[in-house]
């Protein structure tokens, strides 16, 4: 059941700082308030929702430090994966089919379905490390990464150059171009985590800093 509320939060189902209703949830997911419950701490120790005392439990807003460190994990992580992975693995279709879906969200302007592949994208990109814990600890960290989407209130301005860019990657790879292909992700990302930093900085000074 934690898996199914981290898998919503990755298709930007739930936005940051969202108040989470025990009621409604257990409702609709069918579960107990019990059940529930441990779900919501297990959730809690991987930092996306938090408790407060009489104010329930809402979706967690990631930190700057929190946003910095995800970004230098999707760098050790997706970059290798990309350098030493076989052309011809797999996973590569998976890639394939998340960029063909962004580029049909692309023409619709359906930008959360474009977050969401390429939140797969980038998924498909650490299954050709063939590590069934490295795809574990990085759908927590692709939940915490589409907190840090959510952040944005331009999703088009934050999704829209990447579905090209993810277009180049996948054919450099494709190309046997392993190398350049992990270098051009290693940018990237670098140009990501900018956009991602500004965005939340330029949040806090208009709003005088986040609800805590």
């Amino acid at each position: 059941m934690a898996e199914l509320i981290r898998q919503k939060i990755i298709q930007g189902e739930f936005s940051p700082g969202q108040r989470l209703s025990e009621a409604a949830l257990s409702e609709s997911l069918e579960i107990s308030r019990n059940t529930l419950r441990e779900v919501f701490r297990i959730l809690t120790k991987e930092g996306l929702v938090r408790h407060a005392p009489n104010r329930g439990v809402s979706v967690a807003i990631p930190s700057i430090a929190t946003i910095i460190d995800i970004y230098r994990v999707r760098r050790l992580i997706e970059c290798q994966a990309l350098a030493q992975a076989y052309p011809q693995h797999p996973a590569r279709k998976h890639m394939r089919q998340a960029v063909e879906t962004a580029a049909r969200c692309r023409q619709t302007h359906d930008w959360t379905g474009a977050g969401t592949a390429n939140m797969e994208f980038h998924m498909a990109v650490v299954e050709l490390a063939d590590s069934e814990r490295l795809n574990i600890m990085f759908a927590q960290v692709l939940a915490e990464l589409r907190l840090a989407f959510g952040l944005l209130k331009d999703p088009e301005f934050l999704h829209a150059p990447f579905v090209d860019m993810n277009g180049q990657i996948l054919e450099l790879f494709e190309a046997g171009k392993l190398q350049e292909s992990a270098t051009r992700l290693g940018e990237y990302l670098v140009n990501s985590e900018r956009i991602v930093l500004a965005v939340y900085a330029r949040r806090i000074s208009d709003s005088g800093g986040f609800d805590k």
